[in-house]
């Protein structure tokens, strides 16, 4: 009887939050192909709007002081992503422990990851965004943040299966791949255990220069250990020019 109460109250509470959202998306579906991205996600929306309201960055989200519906629907597809990925590897792996886990499951979810898939999906033709004030984490940020509230609108729209559904073609089917390539490696953290064993110190790392324009720009550092360098890295913010920098050095060194 209890359980009853609280479907139905979530039932009520999900319709609530699914018409506050439609009422944003201000038929913005002109500015793209909505049958051709359904295909392409391998799912077609009850409510297009709820698809237009995931797409449209808070970059383009009407002034509001009730709060950027973006980012409420960024906040609800991570912790769906989370559960549902968190359900798949309690399954998959039944020998690991809980670091093991959480471990694995950190690497899946994250923002480097999110912005791998949204490649696959060619999800930056179809985002609605200001790349004037998209944001410092530049493109991809932009990106993974999108897939977070695109799973959200999945999930609004359908439910927990189909959302699943979609969390397993896309994240988790080639989740492996990416691993075993070391696409989800934190090279960082590698380097800097390997530095602090064997040289007493910790990686510096120094912005050699930024290319193009804010919303795409391209940042290029120098990871040096005590004055030598020892891998030059590339990427769309400081974080993943890091990364790749790291993950050279770390080829150079041998491991």
């Amino acid at each position: 009887m209890i359980r009853l109460r609280l479907d139905t109250l979530f039932f009520i509470l999900k319709n609530i939050i699914k018409s506050l959202i439609s009422q944003v998306s201000n038929k913005k579906s002109e500015q793209f192909n909505i049958k051709k991205f359904q295909k392409i996600i391998n799912y077609n929306f009850n409510d297009q709007s709820m698809l237009i309201a995931a797409l449209t960055h808070t970059s383009q989200e009407p002034l509001s002081t009730k709060g950027s519906h973006f980012e409420r629907m960024e906040f609800l597809g991570d912790s769906v992503l989370g559960l549902i990925t968190s359900e798949e590897l309690f399954l998959e792996y039944p020998d690991y422990n809980e670091g093991e886990l959480s471990k694995l499951k950190s690497k899946i979810v994250s923002r480097k990851m999110l912005a791998l898939v949204s490649n696959k999906i060619k999800l930056k033709n179809y985002v609605i965004f200001n790349s004037d004030s998209a944001g410092k984490g530049g493109l991809n940020s932009v990106l993974s943040n999108t897939m977070e509230s695109l799973i959200c609108a999945i999930y609004l729209d359908g439910d927990l299966e189909k959302t699943r559904k979609f969390i397993k073609q896309f994240i988790l089917k080639d989740y492996s791949l990416q691993l075993k390539k070391g696409d989800l490696t934190d090279h960082k953290s590698k380097l800097q255990e390997f530095t602090q064993a064997e040289f007493h110190a910790t990686p510096d790392y120094q912005i050699l220069k930024a290319e193009g324009p804010e919303h795409e720009k391209i940042f290029t550092i120098q990871v040096s250990i005590k004055g030598e360098a020892y891998g030059l890295g590339k990427g769309p913010n400081k974080k993943a020019a890091q990364q790749d920098a790291a993950k050279h050095a770390c080829k150079k060194l041998g491991f």
